[in-house]
């Protein structure tokens, strides 16, 4: 799958070329502005796409920036996770990374101008104060009694902010607006706040921290950004956005525009809530392959160029919605169907012993690595007279008329092998089938039997002497409901079932298998060798991850 192009046909698309036809601009500046708070998830990825597809697509510039202006919650090891996310995704930042604690000097001297325009006032409110003074959508707000303070001395509390003569909590600086405003954002917002908290790169300088929405649309201004891209519960703030821009000295006005996010079935794109399935233990981290964040998805074994081709199809536009998670395992599904190798792995096994091959008995099958590409080239697989075969696959007495595969007394079809007939079954004393007993027709090896008689089913094997014991970790949605987080704590949605951990074998071909490659396993589904479970991952016991199911005509083969 080649490599989706930038979004062509969306109103943002249409935006830049009349920019660019008017020559408001002659090049193209976006950005990607996380804040280092969490790990990366899908909904990043199709901002990510988007804002290094469309400079990519118009040869210009799409700058890298972290929002790191709450010391608090930010850490080294989500800025890592960051850049390697965007790099295997298959993009690359123009020039050097850039931080919002760049410019902490020039954000300071910016809200100093503020203080002096009288537009700016330093707050005594607590918090829950403010909140109740902003008022609601139905009621106004009520200006702080602290609002009216003259510029000196705002401009020296505020200094004393920075000195950290204030405790925390008991002072920040609001933009002085309109408490009547019909959007609550405009409603004399927080400027700067204090946290006495190391900075990762600033250390102690600053105990006082600008808020996303007074730095992000100053730091877009001196980078030169053109089009600032943000999803749509930001729309209110651009007022703010703008509100800035035009009170403080600074010649680039830059543009905000936005689109809806990503919302798929069965997720939850909250990072907080993300957070809280990592700290709760209910995920074994933020990499777990049930988490929607791009390096579970990675671990998983979606591929970039799915991910990417996702997000491609989704597109761009002003409409919420909540896409279905098929269209995204459709994406990885068409890739892995014309790309991964083709294995037998039994994973639920019960064994079968074939009478009338001798002990010790083996032959080597020549099976196609990929059944449509002659190219992938073949492997030889051991036939031997031990063998596993799927538990589902047999059953004593055929009670459905669509069951095709094998019974007592019938016949099936090894893959690519021979055909057997069951003929009696050993239990062990909870009366659970430990052994199944069969006879093959040597003369059926990929034959039709000499009589022409039918053999409607064919079933996958390994042999029982030439395997490799692995653990399949069987992948499910994490939550029960299409859309969880409608419920008061999204976590009493959680699907118990959505990791189920099967002892089972692979073909002795996998012998040589590497992290993170990706196959099909016959009838079962896509499935990547995990990435994670270092201490488990061996030559005696591999560790599996299934990727997604087989087509939909599979679905009663593989459910749980």
């Amino acid at each position: 799958m080649s490599k989706a192009p930038a979004y062509l046909n969306n109103f943002i698309i249409k935006i830049i070329n009349q920019d660019l036809a008017l020559g408001k601009y002659t090049s193209v500046h976006t950005r990607f502005p996380p804040e280092p708070n969490g790990y990366l998830h899908i909904g990043h990825a199709k901002s990510i796409c988007l804002n290094f597809g469309l400079a990519e697509n118009y040869q210009g510039q799409c700058n890298l920036r972290f929002d790191d202006t709450n010391p608090v919650k930010e850490y080294i090891e989500f800025i890592e996770s960051i850049k390697n996310d965007i790099l295997w995704l298959g993009f690359k930042w123009s020039g050097d990374i850039h931080y919002s604690s760049d410019y902490f000097d020039q954000l300071y001297d910016y809200a100093r101008e503020l203080i002096s325009k009288s537009l700016a006032y330093v707050d005594h409110l607590s918090s829950d104060e403010i909140r109740e003074y902003r008022g609601t959508l139905t009621k106004l707000g009520i200006n702080s009694p602290y609002r009216n303070r003259s510029v000196d001395d705002n401009l020296v509390l505020f200094a004393k902010m920075r000195r950290g003569e204030f405790m925390e909590g008991s002072a920040c600086l609001r933009a002085k607006i309109d408490m009547e405003s019909p959007f609550i954002v405009m409603r004399d917002p927080v400027l700067y706040r204090i946290k006495f908290t190391d900075h990762h790169r600033t250390g102690t300088k600053w105990c006082i921290y600008p808020m996303y929405d007074f730095s992000h649309c100053i730091c877009d201004a001196l980078e030169g950004i053109t089009h600032s891209l943000c999803t749509l519960e930001f729309q209110d703030n651009r007022r703010l956005y703008d509100w800035i821009l035009n009170n403080i000295s600074i010649d680039v006005h830059p543009r905000q525009y936005e689109f809806s996010r990503l919302n798929i079935e069965y997720t939850i794109m909250s990072k907080r809530k993300l957070h809280l399935l990592v700290s709760d233990n209910i995920v074994e981290c933020w990499d777990d392959p049930r988490m929607p964040t791009i390096a579970g998805l990675r671990r998983r074994g979606y591929t970039a160029a799915s991910i990417r081709e996702f997000c491609h199809r989704i597109g761009v536009t002003k409409q919420d919605n909540n896409v279905q998670i098929a269209a995204l395992e459709a994406c990885i599904r068409e890739e892995l169907n014309e790309s991964a190798p083709r294995i037998m792995a039994v994973i639920d096994p019960v064994k079968v012993i074939i009478d009338n091959l001798p002990v010790g008995y083996q032959e080597k099958i020549a099976m196609p690595n990929h059944p449509n590409k002659p190219e992938m080239g073949i492997r030889q697989v051991t036939l031997s007279r031990e063998i596993y075969i799927d538990r589902a696959d047999f059953s004593e007495i055929n009670y459905q008329k669509q069951y095709k595969r094998l019974v007592l007394g019938k016949e099936v079809r090894l893959r690519y092998a021979y055909v057997i007939k069951a003929e009696r079954v050993e239990k062990n004393e909870q009366g659970e089938i430990v052994i199944i007993y069969c006879r093959y027709d040597p003369h059926t090896l990929n034959k039709v039997p000499a009589d022409n008689r039918k053999v409607k089913g064919v079933i996958h094997w390994v042999s029982a002497t030439h395997c490799i014991v692995a653990s399949f970790r069987l992948y499910d949605k994490l939550f029960t409901l299409p859309n969880p987080v409608t419920a008061e704590d999204f976590r009493v949605n959680l699907n118990h079932k959505s990791l189920v951990i099967r002892q089972g074998v692979v073909e002795a071909s996998l012998l040589t298998t590497k992290v993170g490659e990706s196959y099909q396993f016959e009838r079962e589904g896509y499935f990547c060798t995990d990435s994670h479970q270092c201490s488990q991952f061996s030559k005696s016991r591999l560790v599996f991850n299934r990727i997604v199911r087989l087509r939909d005509t599979w679905l009663a083969k593989v459910e749980l």
